[in-house]
This record gives C-alpha cells, sequence and structure tokens, in this order.
C-alpha cells in the first residue's frame, strides 16, 4: 500500500518516464499512508482532548464562577465583563507572534511551555485573593493559550494523510463540545460544595471556586506531560529541510501503529539517502539553519507569499469568516449560562413568556434598582442552580450531534457546501430564539446555534490548512484566530448593550451578520 520504488529513483536517466519525482511532502504524505492509522493516532487525539479541556477551561471557568467570587473579588457587573473577555485579550496579544514563530521553530516547543506556563497562571489563579490578581492570570492564561492552541490543532493534521485528514479534524473539534460537557460537570460538583479553608489566621482564603480552578488547572499539567513525550511534526522537520529527523518520526509512528519492526517501511531508506546527498555540500548551512539568526530570518522570507495573491486574498475572506462565526459561537456560549439563570429566576408558576419578554422585563428591573439602590451592609452570592449546569451539559451533548455527522460528509458533500448548510440553519435557530417560550426549545435552539458555529470554526480552519503551505500554515490559522478572537471581544461587549436597548434586536443582529457570512462565501 502506497510502496515507492526507491531503485527507480536513480534510474531516472535510463526512464525517461520515471523523471517525474515527487516532492518531499508527497512523499511524506505516502509513507503516512503506509504508516496508517492506529495507537499512535489514539495517543495524539487523547492528548489534543486533553489539551482541549485546558484551553476551553481558559475562557469556559470563568462564567461559572462569576456568581459565587462576586463578594470574594468585590466585583460588580462593569468587572465581571471585564473579566470575560480579559483571556481574549491575551490571546489577541501571541496569537499572531506565535503563529509566526511556531512555523520558525516547530510546535511541539510552544505545546509543551505553553501548556506548562498555563498550569503555573491556572494555579496563581485558584489562589488569587484579589481582583487584580485574578485578572492579571487570566490574562496571562489568556496569552497563553494563543502560544499554545494553534499548534495543537496543527500537529494533530500533520500527523494525517490526505485520505482521513478532513474527518480526523472534524472528530477533534467535537473535543471542544466534550471540554464543555466536563467543565461544566466540574463545576457542578464543586461549587455546590460550601467548602472553605483558611489560612495564616484568615489572610489566605481558600472557597469551593478556587478549589475549582486548582482541579482545572490539572488539565494543563497532563497536557505538558502528554507533548513532552510526542515528537514534533515531520511536516516541520521536511519544510526545514530536516530529512533525517523527519525519517525517524516516521519510523516511530510506523513501528507504534503496525508492531513491526521500522525496517520494513517500504520508503526507510529514501529519508536518509536525501540526507546523505545534502550531508557534504550543505553541512555548513544546516548548521547556520539550526541557529536562531536564521530561524527568524527563514520565518520573515516565509511571510512573503502571505501577502501576494491568491494566498491573500484567502486570507482576507477566512478571517472575514471566522470574525463571524466566533462571534456568533461565543456569544452564545458564553451568555448562556446567565440567560438560562435569568429564565430559571421566572420560576414555572409564572406565566408562559417568550424569551425576550423575559429577558427585557429582566433588563428593566435591573434599571430600576439600580435607580433605587441602597446600600447594603453585607454582600451575599448567588448560586446557579441545578437547571442551570443542567442545561450546560445537555448543550454540550447536543453540541457533539453536527459535528459527527459533519465528519462523515465532508467526504461526501464538501468541505464548501457542508459550511453553507450548517451558516442558514444557525441563522434560523438565532431566529427562533427570539420567540421560543420553552426552556426545553431555547435549550435546543442555543445547543444547535453552538454545534453549528463550532462545526463552521472547524471547516475553516480545514479550509486554511488545505489552501496555505505548511511554511505560513500556522501563521495563518494564527491571524484566523485572533481576527475570530476580536469578533469574541466585539460581540460580548454589544449584546449587552443591545439586550438593554431589545431583546429582538440582538437576535436579529446574530442572524443578519451570519447571512453577510453566507453571501460572502
Amino acid at each position: 500500500m502506497g510502496e515507492i520504488n526507491i531503485q527507480n529513483l536513480g534510474n531516472t536517466d535510463k526512464n525517461p518516464s520515471a523523471v517525474k519525482t515527487k516532492t518531499p511532502t508527497e512523499e511524506l504524505d505516502i509513507a503516512l499512508k503506509e504508516c496508517g492509522f492506529g495507537w499512535f493516532h489514539v495517543l495524539l487525539l487523547l492528548a489534543s482532548l486533553i489539551g482541549l479541556v485546558a484551553a476551553q477551561a481558559v475562557s469556559s471557568t470563568t462564567p461559572y464562577i462569576l456568581p459565587v467570587a462576586e463578594c470574594d473579588l468585590n466585583m460588580d457587573l462593569i468587572q465581571k465583563g471585564f473579566l470575560n473577555a480579559i483571556p481574549f485579550i491575551g490571546m489577541t496579544i501571541s496569537a499572531v507572534i506565535a503563529g509566526f514563530l511556531t512555523d520558525t521553530f516547530g510546535r511541539k516547543i510552544f505545546l509543551v511551555y505553553g501548556f506548562g506556563g498555563l498550569f503555573i497562571c491556572t494555579l496563581m489563579a485558584g489562589s488569587s485573593q484579589t481582583y487584580f490578581l485574578f485578572a492579571s492570570a487570566k490574562l496571562m492564561e489568556g496569552v497563553l493559550f494563543g502560544m499554545s492552541y494553534n499548534p495543537l490543532i496543527l500537529l494533530t493534521s500533520e500527523f494525517c494523510h490526505n485520505d482521513i485528514r478532513d474527518r480526523v479534524m472534524m472528530f477533534q473539534s467535537s473535543f471542544a463540545a466534550v471540554a464543555q460537557i466536563i467543565i461544566a460537570i466540574i463545576a457542578w460538583v464543586i461549587l455546590s460544595m460550601n467548602w472553605k479553608g483558611t489560612f495564616f489566621n484568615g489572610h489566605f482564603v481558600l472557597n469551593a471556586w478556587n478549589f475549582y480552578i486548582y482541579v482545572m488547572s490539572l488539565w494543563a499539567l497532563l497536557t505538558c506531560l502528554f507533548y513532552t513525550f510526542l515528537p514534533d511534526s515531520p511536516k516541520f522537520y521536511i519544510s526545514q529541510g530536516k530529512f533525517d529527523a523527519a525519517g525517524d518520526v516516521l519510523m516511530k509512528i510506523y513501528k507504534t501503529n503496525t508492531k513491526s519492526d521500522a525496517s520494513s517501511l517500504s520508503n526507510s531508506e529514501l529519508w536518509t539517502k536525501k540526507e546523505v546527498k545534502r550531508e557534504r555540500s550543505q553541512s555548513l548551512r544546516s548548521e547556520k539553519i539550526t541557529s536562531f539568526k536564521k530561524n527568524l530570518v527563514t520565518g520573515f522570507y516565509n511571510l512573503k507569499p502571505m501577502f501576494r495573491r491568491p494566498l491573500l486574498y484567502h486570507l482576507i475572506l477566512l478571517c472575514s469568516m471566522n470574525f463571524l462565526t466566533m462571534l456568533l459561537f461565543n456569544v452564545t456560549r458564553l451568555w448562556y449560562p446567565q440567560l438560562s439563570t435569568i429564565v430559571e429566576s421566572f420560576g414555572s408558576n409564572q406565566e408562559r413568556q417568550d424569551l425576550c419578554m423575559m429577558l427585557d422585563t429582566y433588563t428593566a428591573d435591573i434599571k430600576l434598582k439600580s435607580a433605587n439602590l441602597t446600600d447594603l451592609s453585607t454582600c451575599v452570592p448567588n448560586k446557579s442552580g441545578n437547571e442551570t449546569y443542567i442545561n450546560s451539559v445537555i448543550l454540550g451533548c447536543v453540541s457533539l450531534i453536527p459535528l459527527v455527522l459533519s465528519g462523515f460528509l465532508v467526504n461526501k458533500v464538501g468541505k464548501k457546501n457542508l459550511f453553507l448548510v450548517s451558516g442558514l440553519i444557525s441563522v434560523g435557530c438565532t431566529l427562533g430564539l427570539r420567540w421560543t417560550s420553552s426552556e426545553g426549545t431555547m435549550v435546543a435552539l442555543f445547543s444547535s446555534d453552538v454545534a453549528l458555529s463550532q462545526a463552521m470554526l472547524s471547516l475553516n480552519q480545514a479550509f486554511t490548512v488545505e489552501l496555505f503551505p505548511t511554511t505560513t500554515r500556522t501563521l495563518a490559522i494564527s491571524m484566523l484566530m485572533t481576527v475570530g478572537r476580536l469578533g469574541t471581544l466585539v460581540g460580548n461587549v454589544l449584546f449587552p448593550v443591545m439586550l438593554n436597548l431589545g431583546c429582538g434586536i440582538s437576535f436579529y443582529t446574530l442572524a443578519g451578520l451570519m447571512i453577510c457570512e453566507e453571501i460572502n462565501i
């Protein structure tokens, strides 16, 4: 299966038909096909699952702790909103720079040190006794997330051959929904407890939310350990001319997947032959390539094609699509616990109203309370009810369905058609939220919106992997995610403003933005 005839590689003069040689990337794809899909890829996907839980925790843990930590950290509504947004500021700061450096220095180093640093910063957040320290830790978590997220996605894709890459990436995208379920369940278990520990005569206090963050930090530690023992991308090694290192990685994959001796890999000698050919003539250059200065020069050289046709056009289109998709995804995902709590607070004895009537009533009550504000001597935190956690778990479970289906459909229907259909359905779901009056219907529509927009984000990443070469791929995805995170910031700032103007305006605006995205593609 996919064998390379090494003997013919040296007989191109005698056989003119053999002059057409394969590029190193094509040879790598053939070798990956021969390695197959096995235990190595299972371990790789397990590492990415743990890593995505750690990554999702950067932004997804904050909505759960805001109600219970508002007194401990002395937060008002504006500070809560800023705390929700600050990880995305950190992500925006680091993503593009990290993408440029990742294409130059490799994926693994950013995964190991990125998640290792994330573990330390999450411990700092869990130990926070003041708002400033907690916000600073969340900012650093966002910076480290931006450094490590894109290498995590790319490393998985670059260990897969072309025939399975799209399906594996779609399957990997479902891990984000699984992460949401895990985070919600852990929050439900820990935040419902009345844990409290006092140390150093009351100067250091740990509440349930502190322990919750401590538990979530373990995911980053596990990710760091996993990627320490996994190799770097063979595609990265080839792009740097390190064929011997790429060959070593292929041998390891082949041996792990097939349980056979590495020498039985049909193209095992091909990589060493390439290296021998270069060994004498490029010995001095090879030493320089490994130097920091040469790597930086190479990285800047790789930037040039990004800002020329056709890559520039692709980059602008994909970034605009990602801006709108991430805006919808993170607005619905991050605001769902709050909206669910509002609906829950109305109680079952109230006359049935649609969602917008309840939200408009809630915002009107907030304005009335602000106008008649009285001085409160004590601060009593509000705990989310069980329904909020249960509905969050349901949302994560429902979000898996479109991702699983798209994994099977992507090769049959095509990425573009699947993206168009997902976008149209999400428009309908967003408009439906305006008139929903049942809590079950609201959960279903929110879940569909989150799942479909998440599938669209994965398809957008698949477009990027397909259209951009290896030397600029990480930078392209980093720019894609940076623009998308700007969309998240804009959406989360404007959504409460639009809610104050009228609930209908919020959902009509979100639906209109998705229609614009459908027209652009």
